[in-house]
């Protein structure tokens, strides 16, 4: 390159870094407001506290089954008008149907938790406690607070491995698809598709190789939730209704009762660990 071209081509690039970088500035800019957005259209109509579903469902069958459910609104049951509409109360009285025996819920999730809070979800179950099966859903606020998906899979890993300790067999509902949220505006909603995929497929991989079982919950229930929304999500067009909960644990129990070796297979979505670990 000769001389007199050298400071024409310093010229085109300086300008076409600038036109870039301020089309990235308004790119973040626009998402930025499309995200507030999203949050003055969603509010918080349902509070942050879930219907208290801990008890011991179907009693009377005896044998009881201790099921701990961790993680974030999803799995705490944020939208569920019900105690027994409840992720946890859905699955606690699919598990009593399906395995004939008692079920003894208890639920350490959290609304609002992220993967980094599950460690503390397990600090506060009493030290003796060693429950048969735990169902980990997490990772939607991951997503949204922008967390790495490389500590959120840590965060999942570590606690998949703290709960083997305690002897249970642990089966986790990956990450939501955030496409499905109609209140989100576009691009922010794709956006958050892409990246609730990307962080779903990790945890798949994570949760594996520590021994889970794994449902694919944009597999198997997110169609649900984007084709009939109005049904399936509770007033703040966030969260599940009763009916999307209900949805949900039907999709999740196949796993669950084949960790406690009461199914053998599973059905699509479903993954169990090719060896050792809780299934």
């Amino acid at each position: 390159m000769t001389s007199k071209l050298l400071p024409r081509a310093v010229v085109a690039l300086t300008v076409l870094g600038a036109v870039a970088g301020g089309a990235a500035y308004g790119a973040r800019e626009l998402l930025r407001h499309q995200a507030a957005q999203a949050r003055r259209a969603i509010g918080k109509p349902l509070g942050e506290v879930a219907p208290a579903a801990d008890r011991h469902y179907k009693k009377k069958y005896g044998a009881p089954v201790d099921l701990l459910v961790l993680g974030d609104s999803i799995a705490a049951g944020l939208g569920a008008e019900r105690p027994e509409h409840t992720l946890g109360g859905r699955l606690a009285r699919g598990i009593a149907k399906g395995a004939g025996r008692s079920v003894r819920l208890r639920t350490a999730a959290v609304v609002g938790s992220e993967s980094s809070m599950l460690a503390a979800q397990l600090a506060s179950l009493p030290r003796a406690y060693r429950p048969d099966v735990a169902v980990i859903v997490v990772g939607g606020n991951d997503v949204t607070h922008r967390v790495p998906v490389a500590d959120s899979v840590r965060h999942l890993g570590e606690a998949v491995e703290a709960l083997q300790e305690r002897g249970a067999h642990v089966v986790v509902g990956t990450c939501p698809d955030l496409g499905a949220l109609r209140p989100v505006p576009q691009p922010l909603r794709t956006l958050g598709s892409r990246a609730s995929r990307q962080l779903a497929d990790a945890q798949r991989t994570e949760a594996l190789r520590r021994g889970a079982r794994v449902v694919s919950l944009a597999h198997v229930v997110g169609p649900f939730f984007i084709t009939n929304p109005d049904e399936m999500f509770s007033l703040d067009r966030f969260h599940p209704s009763a009916h999307g909960y209900k949805r949900t644990a039907k999709a999740m129990l196949p796993s669950v009762l084949a960790a406690l070796d009461v199914v053998e297979d599973v059905p699509y979505g479903h993954h169990a660990p090719v060896v050792g670990g809780s299934g």
